[in-house]
């Protein structure tokens, strides 16, 4: 997706980097997804020169619904018309990949095979998930993965070695069959489709271990907004919670829920975000069964030049993710505005936040953890004090500006990559 009709940061990012590539003089096509978020204060953005909502996507409400065979060449075909018709239109000296999870990574393919270059920008776990949850590409490869048979079953794996090895034939001689019948790649080489840039360490180690070797261009984490680097004064301490993010079971938001259970009655969780409404009525139901329903507030989604001041309001930001989060920038622009963060660490968070440094950890899930932290932070002005400033000296190392920085060098050093070979 892009803005306005989003979810999360990587969006964003993507937007601001757009925005950033225009200034320096690029012409810049966006092409997205069809979705389209309901709301009066999405539908503002409408009017960003030169961005196409034209792809289809097997994601839709927050699940992949199975479709037929039919269906899936169908969506593709669609993918492929749209984007040969924008490559001759627009001819673009390169291709800039970012979300592609649950997109068409048969389009990624045929750039590759056909031009131009291309540099992608990995921001979650798509390359790891997305041949999964891409219809058409996982229909081609479930007989070859039957080929590689776990080592624990080494004796069995001896006698099926002939079937599987016949298998994965066969499966190649059909996937290629399709491909020329119909015209789209049925088995896309992502790593060396293009050079690829990482959010974190982190993302790039689970891409390598799903894709294997690819085009390595390292690790440009994404950075927060100049806005967030403006610290607020110093407040008395009042209780007040704060969750920024998008409503997901795995951010962990159901662990600051329940930690209300082990705070004084004053503490207060805000949850600003937007996100599955099944799980934004599972936490509800969940406050409302520790009888703290009055005391956590669902603000929805916040316009970013507003959650500044967001920040400042509270007393601390929570951020307890339970899954490998690829980055995060909550806690960096909870931290530039100078309020405290209580985090998990998991993901790519990890590779800033420092325990007793510029945050308190606590272990995933565990309510009892986070409300320890949170009582140590109120009864110790000291430590507040002491995160606040390793905070605020943490956050200017990762701006928005520095990565749109490394956008350019890599967009530009693809095109002259393009240079060299005309």
């Amino acid at each position: 997706m892009y803005p306005p009709h989003h979810l999360g940061g990587y969006e964003l990012v993507w937007q601001g980097a757009v925005a950033h590539l225009r200034t320096l003089g690029h012409a810049v096509r966006v092409l997205t997804t069809d979705v389209r978020l309901p709301g009066s204060e999405r539908d503002r953005g409408q009017s960003e020169p030169d961005v196409h909502r034209e792809l289809r996507w097997y994601w839709r409400e927050h699940r992949w619904p199975r479709i037929g065979p039919r269906a899936r060449l169908a969506l593709e075909r669609h993918n492929h018309a749209v984007l040969a018709r924008h490559l001759r239109e627009h001819r673009p000296d390169v291709v800039a990949w970012w979300a592609m999870g649950g997109m068409s990574l048969s389009l990624v393919e045929r750039v590759a095979r056909q031009g131009p270059p291309a540099v992608g920008f990995v921001h979650d776990d798509w390359m790891v998930y997305g041949p999964q949850v891409d219809a058409w590409t996982r229909g081609w490869s479930r007989a070859a993965r039957l080929a590689a048979v776990p080592s624990r079953l080494a004796p069995v794996s001896a006698r099926m070695l002939p079937v599987s090895a016949r298998l994965a034939a066969v499966s190649g001689r059909l996937a290629a069959a399709a491909e020329g019948r119909t015209g789209v790649p049925t088995r896309p080489h992502l790593g060396g489709a293009a050079r690829w840039l990482f959010v974190s360490e982190t993302t790039r180690a689970r891409a390598i271990d799903a894709v294997g070797s690819l085009d390595d261009g390292g690790v440009s984490p994404s950075g927060i907004d100049p806005a967030f680097l403006e610290s607020a004064p110093e407040q008395p301490w009042r209780w007040r919670l704060l969750y920024v993010g998008r409503i997901d079971e795995r951010k962990g938001i159901a662990t600051a829920v329940q930690a209300l259970a082990f705070l004084p009655p004053a503490a207060t969780l805000t949850i600003v975000g937007e996100g599955e409404h099944r799980h934004e009525t599972e936490l509800r139901a969940l406050a409302a069964a520790l009888e703290c329903s009055e005391r956590v507030r669902f603000a929805g989604g916040a316009e970013r030049a507003a959650l500044r001041d967001t920040y400042a309001a509270a007393d601390a930001t929570v951020f307890p993710v339970t899954w490998t989060e690829p980055w995060g920038l909550v806690p960096l622009e909870s931290m530039g505005v100078g309020r405290p963060v209580v985090a998990t660490g998991r993901g790519g968070s990890g590779e800033y936040l420092r325990d007793g440094s510029n945050c308190l950890l606590f272990e995933a899930g565990d309510a009892v953890a986070l409300a320890a932290s949170v009582r140590r932070l109120a009864e110790d002005p000291g430590l507040r004090a002491r995160l606040r400033e390793g905070g605020i000296a943490t956050a200017p190392r990762y701006t928005e500006a520095r990565f749109n920085e490394a956008v350019a060098r890599a967009v530009a050093e693809a095109a002259g990559e393009r240079t060299r070979v005309d």
